[in-house]
C-alpha cells in the first residue's frame, strides 16, 4: 500500500509518499480501504518532533478515516466488506489501508462525501464532549467558541446550534460570513479587537455562560473574566488526555468511539455537515500541512489517496 511517511522530524518536506506493508487484520477487527484521512494539528506536532506519544520516524500518523471495509476479521458481524464507514485510528490514518477494531468504525451516510467523513471523529467528538460532556450546555445558554472557523469550532458551532445556544465565535473577519453561515451570531474579530471587551459588550456586562478554547493559554486568563457566575471554561486538546506521565491513545479512542454514538443520529439525519476546507492528494501531503499551518482553512483539512 502507498503511505505518507513522516521521514524525519523538521518542516512538511519532511512527509514522503512510500510503499509500506499492508497491514494485517486480526480478530474482531476490520480492514479499510482508506477514500480519505482527517489531517489535525497533532499531526503537526508529531512531524515537527514535539509530540511525545508519535511513534518514531519513519512512521506514518492519521487519527481518522473514511472508506470502504475491504475485509472482516474473526468474529465480526456489525460490518461487511464493501460497507462504507468512518474511523478513529491509532495512528496509521495517512495509508490507502488501516486496521482498526471493528467497534470504532461506524457508518458513512450515503449522503455524505469520503471527505466529509473524515472530518467528523476527531472534530465532534472533541465538541460534543467540550460542550455537553464537560461543559454541560443548555438551551438559551451563551457560548464562545474560540477558533470557530476551524474543524472543532465548526463542529461546535452545529451541536450548540441544536441544542439552541447563542453563539459567539472568535475568527480573522475574511472568516466571518462563513461563521455566520455556520449558526454563529456574534462573530468577533480576535485580531482586532479585545474579543473579552466584545463579549461583555455584546451581553450588556453579563457574561458567557461557556467558554471553549483550544488557543491559550493566552487567552484563558481573559475567559474567566468573563464568565458570568456559574460559568463554565473549557480548555480541550488531544494533549489533555492522559494517563499517568503519557497520554493512553487506545483510551482516547474508545472514549471517541462512545462520544460518537450520541452524534450518529445527527449525523444521519442531516443535522450535522462537515465542512471540508479543501482535499490534497497523498503526493501532496506537505502542502496540506502548510495549508493548516498558515491558518488558511475554514473546516478540516483531508488527504486522499
Amino acid at each position: 500500500m502507498r503511505a505518507v511517511v513522516i521521514t524525519r522530524h523538521g518542516g512538511p518536506e519532511a512527509l514522503r509518499v512510500e510503499d509500506r506493508p499492508d497491514p494485517e487484520i486480526g480478530p474482531g477487527e476490520v480492514r479499510i480501504s482508506v477514500r480519505a484521512a482527517g489531517i489535525n494539528f497533532a499531526d503537526l506536532m508529531a512531524r515537527s518532533g514535539v509530540y511525545p506519544d508519535a511513534p518514531p520516524p519513519p512512521c506514518v500518523v492519521g487519527y481518522e478515516v473514511a472508506g470502504e471495509v475491504d475485509s472482516v476479521g474473526e468474529g465480526v458481524e456489525s460490518h461487511s466488506v464493501g460497507d462504507r464507514v468512518l474511523a478513529g485510528t491509532r495512528f496509521g490514518g495517512y495509508a490507502e489501508l488501516v486496521t482498526v477494531p471493528a467497534d470504532q468504525a461506524l457508518p458513512l451516510p450515503e449522503a455524505l462525501s469520503f471527505e466529509q467523513g473524515a472530518a467528523f471523529p476527531v472534530n465532534y467528538g472533541t465538541a460534543y464532549a467540550a460542550l455537553v460532556i464537560m461543559g454541560g450546555l443548555k438551551a438559551s445558554e451563551r457560548v464562545l467558541i474560540h477558533a470557530a472557523a476551524g474543524g472543532v469550532g465548526i463542529a461546535a458551532t452545529q451541536i450548540a446550534s441544536r441544542i439552541g445556544a447563542e453563539i459567539f465565535g472568535t475568527a480573522s473577519p475574511a472568516k466571518h460570513d462563513a461563521i455566520r453561515a455556520q449558526g454563529v451570531a456574534h462573530p468577533i474579530d480576535y485580531r482586532n479587537a479585545d474579543f473579552a471587551a466584545e463579549a461583555m459588550r455584546i451581553t450588556g456586562g453579563v457574561g458567557l455562560d461557556l467558554i471553549i478554547d483550544a488557543v491559550g493559554p493566552s487567552s484563558f486568563r481573559k475567559d474567566y473574566a468573563i464568565l458570568r457566575a456559574g460559568g463554565r471554561l473549557v480548555m480541550y486538546g488531544i494533549s489533555e488526555v492522559q494517563t499517568g506521565d503519557r497520554r493512553d491513545i487506545p483510551a482516547v479512542l474508545r472514549g471517541l468511539a462512545r462520544m460518537l454514538e450520541p452524534l450518529a443520529a445527527g449525523l444521519e439525519g442531516g443535522d450535522y455537515s462537515p465542512v471540508v476546507a479543501e482535499a490534497f492528494p497523498f503526493d501532496r501531503a506537505a502542502d496540506a500541512h502548510r495549508f493548516i499551518a498558515e491558518r488558511r482553512n475554514v473546516g478540516k483539512v483531508v488527504l486522499t489517496p
